[in-house]
């Protein structure tokens, strides 16, 4: 859990670095990442990694000079924004483009990989085929295409081993075929510096909401449990997870937010906790994550 203490950090001076609030976080991250990429880092005065990390990307930003800019938040004075992005520790930073969260990474980078996380941010790094073919492959994962995907994004690290879209796609084209071996040692195959992408969380996160399914009975054994007891939140849980397997994430985000709505405390606010691994395992800019925080925010700060 957060706790307050310390002391809180120097306010910036220039207009690349600055705080922000609650009040101010539409105008000073979404409005202006609109113009160029936001990084929001969130951070509270007790937490040490926090001041490790604070230092190095204010310096990483500046020398970036103007193609991006570091807003940074204080959870302890602002917890609600980090509440309804699901930020669970800290530090945090969430990249945001044209308004909408982008990349991200989580705790205290060395200075050489915070420079690279912001050169992806503001440079056209990936040609402009490679750049076309992720696209189809992403493209062909959401219309259901699991085995085209795969070839694509295969075809992709033909060329860049390393190209951490592709790996992480391609992970995600095996969950979606059922391969989770597969998906495994596909994400094994991603540099150790580069296991916080949120690429690869996401399909990490994708690997393990898998796997839960698997442990629970059919889908239509769960639709009757609830039926026949809409208060057994252990059956919506269940049944939510697997509507998640079976592609239908509203559904599955609706069941999640009726227990949090009946009962936020039950199972250690697990249903809460569920949301957040469905939202990294889709995506922030996924239409059913921005939905689902939408309507979690509602619950949340109502």
């Amino acid at each position: 859990m957060l706790q307050n203490g310390g002391t809180a950090a120097p306010a910036a001076s220039d207009d690349l670095v600055r705080d922000t609030t609650t009040q101010t976080f539409i105008k000073d991250v979404i409005e202006e990442s609109k113009r160029q990429p936001v990084l929001v880092d969130f951070w509270a005065p007790w937490c040490g990694p926090c001041k490790q990390l604070t230092p190095v990307i204010e310096r990483s930003v500046r020398a970036a000079k103007g193609k991006a800019k570091l807003v940074k938040m204080n959870i302890d004075e602002h917890p609600a924004v980090a509440q309804q992005m699901g930020i669970q520790s800290i530090p945090a930073v969430i990249a945001f483009v044209n308004g909408q969260p982008a990349d991200g990474f989580m705790g205290a980078l060395p200075e050489g990989q915070v420079v690279a996380f912001i050169e992806r941010l503001t440079k056209s790094e990936i040609g402009g085929e490679e750049k076309d073919l992720l696209k189809t492959a992403e493209a062909a994962l959401a219309e259901g295409d699991a085995a085209g995907a795969a070839d694509i994004y295969a075809q992709v690290l033909a060329g860049d081993s390393n190209n951490i879209a592709a790996l992480a796609g391609l992970a995600r084209a095996h969950v979606e075929a059922g391969n989770l071996d597969q998906a495994k040692n596909t994400l094994a195959m991603v540099p150790a510096a580069k296991q916080n992408d949120s690429a690869v969380a996401a399909a990490r996160a994708a690997v393990e909401l898998a796997e839960q399914a698997k442990s629970i009975g059919p889908l239509g054994d769960l639709e009757a449990k609830v039926s026949a007891d809409p208060l057994d939140h252990q059956a919506r849980f269940d049944l939510a997870v697997a509507l998640n397997a079976a592609g239908k994430r509203a559904e599955a985000t609706d069941h999640l937010l009726q227990i949090v709505r009946r009962d936020r405390k039950w199972n250690d606010d697990g249903a809460r906790k569920q949301l957040v691994q469905f939202f990294e395992a889709w995506g922030g800019a996924d239409e059913a994550t921005v939905d689902g925080r939408k309507k979690l925010s509602s619950i949340l700060f109502s």
